[in-house]
């Protein structure tokens, strides 16, 4: 099987977060096969991590298994890969897993292969990841960078408001208070609110994800909701005091998930350009692994689109990266 096949064989299986216990299975089926130590670890019904290793590893590439929706089936041409999973992140684990297949033969060691679920849904395969006993030092996180090697992430946090009102007849709108209208001022006062700004990852921004409330047209709505996503550069917990001093008590904040920015470690002497990536990752929630880096084959801005692609020459490229950098971090650490 080579590494175009073995991409469109993961590909072909359905995982979207929440339902990746098939590929799960194949990722461990096959890498048993391929001579790799091979543990799995439960983290809810029918949903596994997988942990793969040659000796005790130093250096670990890790990404995930899951995929957002909708599942797009796969497809090829000469020079691209296409379909959910191509870039974001599949594509991915083909390129490590034949980098550590390559690096084994040649009888490299105490090399690893982490891939988890639900990154894409709040991370709870990382979070059980983390608890993995090892004695790791570099964590290899895959994502698409366009192949660049990230310098640093922006963080993320998710925020819910939600607005009461007072219904009444929409003929009398003096008898009611409008939840709709209440949330859309307090979503206009934080589009033009000023958030933190830093030099190396630039602005923080919001993307107003979700809107709902109201039930019919002729009554004056009591409830509406609004769900927000933040790409941070500052502490999460300080966006969120600040989001709130925003809000002045008009309306209630839930905080959901969060993650704080991240700067990663880089391996030096790779003729690979460096970057700053806004997309959240699993890095975070993996702080048992050792110092991590960020390298994938693939654009995040092809990643979640109905074109989602990748193209075949930086999967083969990305494999003799990936097993370079694994051989410098071992190398640095005799």
């Amino acid at each position: 099987m080579n590494i175009f096949h073995f991409t469109r064989e993961l590909m072909e299986i359905e995982s979207i977060s929440w339902n990746e216990g098939a590929a799960g299975r194949w990722l461990s089926d096959y890498l048993t096969d391929a001579g790799f130590e091979v543990i799995t670890q439960p983290v809810s019904e029918d949903r596994i991590n997988v942990y793969a290793r040659i000796g005790d590893p130093l250096v670990t590439f890790s990404s995930h298994i899951d995929t957002v929706p909708p599942f797009i089936g796969f497809s090829e041409d000469e020079q691209n890969i296409y379909g959910r999973g191509a870039c974001d992140a599949k594509g991915v684990i083909a390129a490590q897993v034949f980098a550590a297949k390559g690096l084994k033969d040649e009888g490299v060691s105490d090399i690893g292969l982490l891939y988890v679920v639900g990154e894409e849904d709040g991370s709870d395969g990382a979070n059980v990841a983390n608890t993995i006993p090892n004695r790791n030092r570099h964590l290899i996180n895959g994502e698409p960078t366009e192949s660049h090697q990230a310098i640093a992430t922006k963080g993320a946090l998710r925020v819910v408001i939600e607005a009461g009102g007072r219904a009444a007849h929409s003929a009398y709108p003096e008898m009611g208070e409008s939840a709709i209208e209440k949330l859309l001022d307090i979503i206009n006062d934080i589009k033009n609110t000023d958030w933190p700004f830093k030099a190396e990852l630039g602005p923080t921004t919001c993307n107003i994800g979700t809107i709902s409330g109201g039930s019919k047209p002729n009554v004056i709505p009591e409830f509406a909701a609004s769900e927000l996503m933040f790409r941070t550069v500052n502490s999460p917990d300080d966006l969120f005091r600040q989001i709130t001093e925003v809000v002045r008590g008009r309306a209630e904040i839930k905080r959901g998930f969060s993650i704080p920015p991240i700067h990663m470690h880089t391996v030096k002497g790779l003729d690979i350009p460096t970057s700053v990536v806004r997309f959240g990752t699993d890095i975070p929630c993996l702080t048992n692994w050792g110092l991590p880096l960020l390298f994938g084959p693939g654009s995040i801005h092809d990643a979640h689109t109905s074109h989602e692609y990748i193209r075949k020459q930086d999967l083969l490229n990305a494999v003799d990266t990936y097993a370079q950098m694994a051989r410098t971090l071992l190398g640095s650490q005799i």
